[in-house]
């Protein structure tokens, strides 16, 4: 009799295993059908979709080509520039050092950066992170054909004026992140990127991530794309390593990623919740985005995300918290849009979000 009840509970578990593996699967088909659909109906060449649930992954493939020329397929390896995905990774690279007490997030970005204008005097490292300082978007020195310390880039926007009164308002600013990573520099005694190499990439397993690279040769790197006149083309090569939007990853590496950004590896779960918190502004009221991360909802459903937009490649990182799903796409076209595909693919996981389209906001 013990048998025969061990027996049945045995059974019972196995058909209640393959029902859920059967649901997998049958949702999975529907997401690559959607992804192909969306494909097709955007012009995108090439697609890598990942989407993590608590931290494991439960789908992730690779779409279309990485290169037309050489008919070479996207996989969950392929390498793609993720744009301003970068600024999250900066961010955390940030609130490390704030944690080992090496700086402040109210101290004054003049403590850190050389010869700061006076208008500069009340911008802190908080309002660099959530976009608050009133600095300029994009330093008047920059130029995408050359390479520049990062330190002289900064300093000529010393002389444009500040847009508003820092923590007055919102304003998307890319010399805002050029600053922090300066200021991991000064702080850690060597390079950004090499700083959160040591400290995120390769604690996480994150061993296709680096800073871009023109020179140097990079395994599986995809081709960028953009449209002309509905026609597909290669699109141009910038030299400048832009910390705002440094980083070359792949689908792969950015769900080892999610599996660390909840768990004690990364940072101290108070130190998360602070990284997550909106910004709030001199009246006191919300401002959207918080360290690196924009903080919204979709009908109802709270969503931490962050978008890259990079000459020939866009992507999302979205994060539906409630339901614990990440969505991750990355695209070879600057044309695409790739925060849509994340609501529409989240929606077949999500039912609350089935169906439901977003206006697309290009962070880059």
């Amino acid at each position: 009799m013990k048998h025969k009840l061990l027996f049945s509970v045995f059974l019972s578990l196995f058909f209640f295993q393959l029902s859920l593996v059967l649901e997998v699967s049958a949702q999975s088909g529907k997401v690559d059908a959607y992804i192909k659909s969306e494909m097709q109906r955007q012009n995108i060449p090439g697609l890598s979709l990942a989407v993590v649930k608590e931290g494991k992954v439960i789908k992730a493939k690779g779409y279309g080509l990485a290169n037309v020329e050489t008919n070479v397929p996207v996989t969950t390896e392929t390498v793609f520039k993720i744009g301003s995905i970068s600024k999250p990774i900066i961010a955390e690279g940030i609130m490390m050092l704030v944690e080992e007490g090496k700086i402040s997030l109210d101290d004054k970005v003049g403590k850190y950066l050389e010869g700061t204008p006076e208008s500069w005097k009340d911008i802190t490292v908080r309002h660099l992170l959530s976009h608050t300082s009133g600095i300029i978007r994009e330093a008047p020195g920059f130029n995408p054909t050359k390479t520049i310390p990062d330190a002289d880039l900064i300093k000529t926007a010393y002389t444009a004026p500040l847009l508003f009164t820092p923590g007055e308002k919102y304003e998307y600013c890319n010399v805002g992140y050029f600053s922090l990573a300066e200021i991991i520099r000064k702080i850690s005694g060597k390079s950004w990127g090499d700083f959160l190499r040591e400290r995120i990439f390769i604690p996480s397993g994150m061993n296709a991530t680096r800073t871009t690279t023109f020179g140097e040769i990079v395994l599986n790197r995809s081709n960028g794309y953009s449209l002309e006149n509905g026609k597909l083309q290669n699109n141009g090569v910038t030299i400048a390593l832009r910390p705002s939007g440094a980083f070359l990853s792949t689908i792969s590496d950015l769900a080892k990623w999610e599996a660390t950004l909840n768990s004690s590896n990364s940072l101290k779960p108070e130190t998360r919740t602070m990284m997550w918190t909106p910004f709030k502004f001199n009246n006191g009221t919300n401002s959207g985005y918080a360290f690196g991360w924009r903080v919204d909802e979709v009908k109802g459903k709270k969503r931490i995300h962050h978008g890259g937009a990079l000459d020939g490649f866009r992507s999302e990182y979205a994060r539906f918290v409630d339901d614990k799903i990440t969505v991750i796409v990355l695209t070879n076209l600057d044309n695409a849009k790739p925060m849509d595909i994340s609501v529409g693919v989240a929606g077949f996981y999500i039912p609350a979000l089935a169906q439901t389209s977003v206006k697309t906001a290009l962070l880059n």
